[in-house]
């Protein structure tokens, strides 16, 4: 009973004395919530250790027992600790091993991978821009009135297009993303208060 108990009280308190910090910043909630977040790098800290710890179990027995897809376990495994060793031993600035493999294999490794993703953009457009309807068809007008109103040929189109293509993203797109960004909000604080509440008991391990 306890192991649920106690876990549900700590949570309600914390979580009681953060929320409150925002409307009362002033001892004593300034002050737990100084010492909140100084627990909760230290937490963080034993949480990235147990899953590094957990990748690396995982992997290496795939390495191991040579399942299928192993080569890709090694190489995550060994490129994991290649750059932790460096980092650690020789410190991140600019010439150390660390920084010359972030500059010459993370990053244009990266950069392969962000260049993939326009071929998966271009084919959900492509999927969600079919004129079926009166919404799909006024999504594909503002699509291709943004796209050539951010590049040199939309202005040579007509010199009113750049202008149209900002008026489209400053207002008709900022209303959606903030009525996306309230939603959000109110998502948030509602799960926010199922947890402190404790009427939310994932972190427990599902049980009621």
């Amino acid at each position: 009973m306890l192991r649920r108990q106690i876990p549900l009280a700590i949570t309600f308190i914390i979580g009681i004395s953060i929320a409150a910090q925002y409307f009362i910043p002033h001892w004593p909630f300034n002050e737990l919530f100084h010492t909140f977040n100084i627990w909760f790098m230290i937490i963080l800290f034993f949480t990235l250790t147990l899953g590094i710890g957990n990748l690396i179990k995982l992997h290496g027995k795939k390495v191991y027992k040579k399942s299928p897809g192993w080569g890709y376990s090694l190489v995550l495994v060994v490129a994991l600790v290649t750059m932790a060793t460096t980092g650690i031993g020789w410190g991140l600035e600019r010439g150390t091993v660390f920084y010359w493999l972030w500059q010459n294999i993370h990053i244009p490794m990266a950069s392969t991978m962000f260049a993939l993703l326009a071929f998966f953009i271009a084919s959900a457009s492509y999927r969600a821009f079919r004129a079926r309807t009166v919404e799909a068809t006024l999504l594909l007008i503002a699509a291709v009135i943004v796209m050539l109103g951010r590049v040199p040929l939309g202005a040579l189109i007509h010199d009113k297009l750049p202008d149209l293509a900002d008026w489209i993203m400053s207002y008709p797109n900022m209303a959606g993303q903030r009525a996306i960004m309230i939603g959000i909000a109110l998502g948030t604080v509602s799960y926010c208060l199922r947890v402190i509440l404790g009427i939310e008991r994932t972190y427990l391990g599902g049980g009621k």
